[in-house]
């Protein structure tokens, strides 16, 4: 992966990926982003994965309905994150729903939109650890094509004001 980013070129503006998922800090992730987008004049893409399953041909008929349902549930949950950053922010988020591993769509999404310049995760305060998808992209951070920046769930609102 070796795109080219083009984020401060002429014709194009910063925008940074934020992962929705359903876990609690997620709301801290899109609020950091949205304060962060509005204060680089960029914009935000806000991806939700669906993680796909095996399908076995037997079962083709509630496979489809299920894949129908996680679609629906990717809606809702995109629906409330942009919800959010309109509400934050002023502004409306792109929107993209992709099926895989989080992992490689992820880094399929910011291959394929070069203004992309930054990923923003949230890390979970638990003991259980910052959550699979911080985890999985600390592993390979190092040969990321971009910055990633890891919100603390602990940031409230006032902290998150201060540094975006």
């Amino acid at each position: 992966m070796n795109t080219k980013r083009r984020s401060y070129e002429s014709g194009h503006k910063p925008k940074c990926l934020v992962v929705i998922d359903d876990t609690a800090e997620c709301d801290r992730a899109v609020y950091y982003a949205a304060r962060w987008a509005v204060r680089v004049g960029g914009g935000v893409v806000m991806l939700r994965v669906i993680e796909a399953e095996q399908r076995n041909q037997e079962w083709r008929g509630v496979a489809d309905i299920m894949r129908a349902e996680a679609h629906e549930e990717a809606n809702a949950a995109l629906d409330r994150a942009s919800g959010r950053a309109n509400g934050l922010a002023a502004i409306t988020p792109e929107r993209v729903i992709r099926e895989g591993n989080p992992t490689q769509q992820i880094l399929e999404a910011i291959e394929g939109d070069v203004d992309i310049s930054a990923l923003v995760l949230a890390a979970s305060a638990g003991a259980e650890g910052p959550g699979p998808i911080v985890t999985a992209i600390a592993k390979s951070a190092g040969a990321f094509p971009i910055p990633v920046v890891v919100v603390p769930g602990t940031l409230t609102d006032d902290d998150i004001d201060a540094l975006s």
